[in-house]
């Protein structure tokens, strides 16, 4: 069984030879795993990932149009985007080369690849910056709602062009969760971002392919939105953000995966190697076995060594393949 399949069957709730492994170890250790393993790639294959995390394709945004708007009017709203054609054309074969590129690497491994796409909160906080986004949710919803949908409309063209490529999963990554709540209320999640999602979501279904969500935080008071989705997997599922995986156990474990289980907010860098040890086995003690892929909860971050880093995928290694 290789991994890709490993994987595919752990997302469907069918029987696997062992528990799938991955980690976001990349993005703040680079140097560190390059001058301990030569490479991060060499780090992956020595804990052999069944995971691969793609990033590249086109940008979702033509930022002229956002500096020239700036410039005229000082602060961009809502309203004035919806006047604009900003949007890229998302169609262009050539603008996937570094996707196409990553895949063979990948693939010729047996790894499980996955591309990431931006949401909708998530996307158009680049534009507006978060604080500002909130306060739109309330003054500009159906700005904000014309906007969703154009950006529904680029990631259904985008993902059509992964898939194409034979990608295994569009992960769409819209942190909604702060760490206690909904950073927005439930009405206005159902409102104004589950139809749109629900859009690609379908449409990514219809194309044979799964389709995951990336979102920090606690975002219990949506779980039924998800379950109603149909998405496939959700990271990280933040147990330290109140996410309790007996809700996930006694609720949605037939609905969904999870892809997580090893926090980098409370335990991978921060706890010393006893406490990280039990912490680790506690959570395979709960999750082996069932629709789960041991992953980190978001980009392990730098005050992580490198040598916890490999004390902890030592043990996952081991503890993935009892």
């Amino acid at each position: 069984m290789d991994s890709t399949e490993r994987v595919r069957r752990t997302i469907l709730g069918l029987e696997t030879d062992r528990q799938p492994i991955y980690g976001w170890v990349a993005a703040n250790l680079t140097d560190e795993l390059n001058a301990a393993y030569g490479s991060v790639a060499a780090f992956e294959d020595k804990y052999e990932f069944d995971m691969s995390h793609i990033f590249g394709g086109p940008g979702a945004f033509d930022r002229g149009v956002f500096d020239r708007l700036q410039a005229k009017h000082g602060e961009l709203t809502p309203d004035l985007l919806t006047e604009e054609d900003f949007f890229t054309d998302p169609d262009n074969p050539a603008d996937y080369r570094n996707i196409r590129d990553a895949m063979a690497f990948h693939k010729a491994r047996g790894r499980f690849c996955y591309v990431q796409t931006p949401g909708f909160f998530e996307q158009f906080n680049d534009v507006f910056g978060i604080e500002n986004q909130l306060l739109y949710l309330a003054l500009y919803p159906e700005e904000l709602d014309e906007l969703y949908r154009r950006q529904a409309e680029w990631t259904v063209t985008f993902a059509g062009r992964c898939i194409d490529l034979g990608i295994d999963m569009i992960h769409i990554s819209d942190d909604w969760g702060s760490q206690n709540n909904l950073m927005f209320s439930p009405r206005l999640w159902w409102e104004i971002i589950y139809p749109h999602m629900k859009r690609v979501v379908d449409y990514v279904h219809s194309r044979g392919c799964f389709c995951s969500l990336h979102s920090d935080g606690c975002i219990a008071k949506v779980t039924d939105g998800i379950e109603a989705l149909g998405l496939d997997v959700v990271h990280p599922w933040q147990e330290s953000a109140g996410m309790s995986y007996d809700l996930w156990l006694e609720k949605y474990r037939d609905k969904f995966a999870i892809l997580g289980g090893i926090c980098i907010q409370t335990a991978l860098g921060i706890m010393d190697r006893d406490a990280l040890e039990h912490e680790i086995r506690r959570v395979f003690a709960l999750l082996r076995g069932k629709r789960w892929i041991c992953c980190t909860t978001h980009f392990v971050q730098q005050h992580c060594t490198v040598e916890d880093l490999a004390f902890a995928y030592d043990m996952i290694y081991r503890l993935a393949r009892e």
